[in-house]
């Protein structure tokens, strides 16, 4: 009789955690999704077979499980309270999300947009702080990162890190951004030199640094609108 194997003694690209984490959720079935939330099985089902088990008895539909009751569920062997209302409420917050109405992007066209996204985060800021906008290929924001902090009037920016986050993020440009407590908009050697360096590093990676802007409580400068990107 062959032993079984419990889900740590599977292979690590087989186990659902790991599996997500290697591939992305879209590579894991339901079960296996489901199996996550559960966290464990019984003694005789692994959680990923138990969810099959329970998706099998609804007709492989999550939209009939999500009708399910507590009890319903509690009548698996392995699933008691706590697992049954986790998979409840995932299935609630799927649900939702659906109804959710999506806030429409708008796209970043020009320097005073950058300083009206950034201005209230870094306009009261008493150091200085570095922050990078990552945008997609229709100019929509996908995420903002804030890179470095410093004192009153430097921050040390990593380029490596810079780049790194773009990639992860799959961007196709960025904008680099960073506040000036002193509130003098004029970018300074340093400045010039990162903004320089970035733009060069980011086109080898075929990534467009589109703008450097330097924002202060009530005015920026943009070395986009002053033409001294690239």
């Amino acid at each position: 009789m062959t032993e079984r194997l419990s889900i740590n003694q599977w292979a690590e690209e087989d186990r659902p955690r790991e599996k997500m984490m290697m591939h992305g959720a879209s590579s894991l079935s339901n079960a296996e999704l489901l199996a996550i939330l559960i966290g464990s099985g019984n003694t005789d089902e692994s959680a990923v077979e138990l969810m099959r088990k329970v998706l099998d008895k609804y007709n492989n539909s999550l939209s009939a499980l999500g009708k399910c009751t507590v009890s319903d569920l509690c009548k698996f062997k392995g699933i008691g309270p706590a697992k049954a209302i986790t998979i409840l409420a995932a299935s609630e917050l799927g649900k939702r999300r659906k109804d959710e109405k999506q806030e429409e992007r708008k796209p970043i066209r020009s320097s005073e947009d950058i300083y009206s996204y950034f201005h209230p985060i870094m306009c009261d800021l008493p150091i200085e702080e570095c922050w990078v906008m990552f945008l997609n290929q229709a100019s929509k924001v996908i995420d903002v990162a804030r890179i470095s902090q410093g004192g009153l009037a430097s921050t040390q920016v990593d380029i490596r890190v810079v780049l790194r986050e773009a990639l992860l993020k799959r961007a196709t440009s960025m904008i680099l951004s960073h506040n000036h407590p002193s509130g003098n908009v004029r970018p300074s050697t340093d400045d010039d030199r990162l903004t320089q360096a970035l733009f060069q590093a980011s086109k080898v990676m075929n990534i467009r640094m589109l703008d450097h802007v330097i924002i202060t409580d009530g005015a920026y400068y943009s070395y986009a609108d002053e033409g001294r990107i690239g």
